[in-house]
């Protein structure tokens, strides 16, 4: 006998289900990556990296960019939409500055002799892993910007937060 639930069946919306997918992808990814450094670490050959300061303080910005991101999707929906703007271009510019500093730090590491070259050591790993989470963190700066341009110069009918949802959701991962 089956049990009918009054209950309507809640549906999550395609681009919202596509994100968790690709979500779900990437990890898996630098699960796989991140398993094969671990391994490779163990060899007698491996050589320690010293990680530069910055990237400490390029975690600082994209950790406070999530919250800024959070405040202009809270801000989107309650229809505060100065603040909504204000805090997009508060992210926009976090983003910015994560973006440079990670710059910085890959150029000291590449002063400093750390490069993608010879056998596969830690160097390779890192700009392997480095260079694949650019791109992730690329995608997020270009969904950033349509929406920062949408917030200051379009105008919009619905005020559907869908689209909002969905960047900030992947800003977070980021």
């Amino acid at each position: 006998m089956d049990i009918v639930s009054n209950q309507q069946r809640q549906r999550i919306h395609p681009h919202k289900f596509t994100l968790w997918v690709a979500i779900g992808s990437i990890i898996m990814m630098f699960a796989g990556l991140t398993s094969a450094y671990i391994v490779k670490s163990n060899q007698a050959s491996w050589q320690e990296i010293e990680m530069p300061q910055i990237f400490w303080f390029s975690t600082g910005a994209i950790l406070l960019s999530s919250l800024t991101v959070q405040m202009a999707l809270r801000s989107f929906k309650q229809r505060e939409m100065n603040r909504y703007r204000q805090m997009m271009a508060v992210t926009v510019l976090l983003g910015g500055a994560f973006v440079v500093m990670q710059w910085m730090g890959f150029q000291q590491l590449w002063n400093s002799g750390i490069q993608f070259r010879g056998v596969a050591g830690a160097g390779q790993f890192l700009f392997v892993i480095f260079g694949l989470h650019a791109l992730h963190v690329l995608g997020g700066v270009i969904a950033l910007m349509v929406m920062f341009v949408k917030a200051f110069f379009g105008r919009s009918k619905t005020y559907s937060s869908i689209p909002v949802e969905v960047m900030s959701t992947y800003w977070h991962f980021v």
